[in-house]
């Protein structure tokens, strides 16, 4: 499906500079080694590199309107001695009831049918999914204010270009993996159905993650990543 879309960029201010990341993730390097058996000493794990990257979260968001018909079976209540119920040219016989049943309410119980109707349907939805640089669904981390925000957010982007992870999902696989959500609900036979999907707005949002290249005992290696935002291991 082709989706003609406005996109918007938006980069996040880096909370720590480098030497704060150093000193962050040289407190917490070990962690990345740990065992259920023993943790190792900080001299026998060091950093071998540390960069950082631009990392993209795609945001989605629109809205799904459907009109159409269903087939639903919707239960009723009636007196004991009612036999059948007549709607038109149909008729609905009341439920069969097991002997554990008769035998529990007697013959004052209420009778129940089922009555066999097409309904007439109206879905409004409106929905926003965010999407990790892998494709994954996930959440915005942080709440999002001007405050945390950089003014030009594709001078930064071009100025470290080598170092943007772009999404996996192109913003048409995104938009259709947003239809998707949206139409979840509707039922699987319906007849007379018109239905429109309208996009709201596409956001590339970039998150600024240092990212360290750390060397263990045995020369095994592990990455620890540190969310620049919000100060965090991630």
């Amino acid at each position: 499906m082709k989706v003609e879309h406005n996109s918007k960029t938006v980069v996040f201010k880096k909370a720590i500079d480098e030497n704060d990341a150093l000193q962050i993730i040289e407190a917490k390097k070990t962690g990345a080694f740990r065992t259920m058996l023993q943790r190792p000493k900080k001299q026998d794990v060091h950093m071998h590199s540390l960069k950082l990257y631009y990392e993209c979260l795609l945001v989605v968001s629109g809205k799904y309107v459907a009109d159409y018909y269903r087939m639903a079976t919707h239960t009723i209540s009636v007196d004991s001695n009612v036999k059948e119920a007549v709607l038109g040219d149909a008729v609905f016989p009341v439920q069969k009831k097991s002997a554990f049943k008769r035998a529990f309410v007697g013959k004052r119980g209420k009778n129940k049918i089922d009555l066999k109707v097409e309904e007439h349907v109206y879905v409004e939805e409106e929905a926003k999914i965010v999407f990790d640089h892998d494709g994954q669904e996930t959440q915005i981390p942080f709440k999002v204010d001007s405050k945390i925000i950089e003014n030009y957010p594709k001078r930064i982007l071009s100025k470290n270009k080598e170092f943007v992870r772009q999404s996996e999902l192109t913003h048409e696989e995104a938009t259709s993996r947003l239809q998707e959500h949206l139409k979840k609900s509707l039922a699987s036979e319906v007849r007379g159905i018109t239905e429109e999907f309208s996009l709201d707005k596409i956001t590339e949002m970039y998150v600024p993650i240092f990212e360290a290249r750390l060397v263990g005992p045995k020369k095994k290696v592990a990455i620890m990543r540190l969310d620049a935002v919000k100060k965090k291991i991630l």
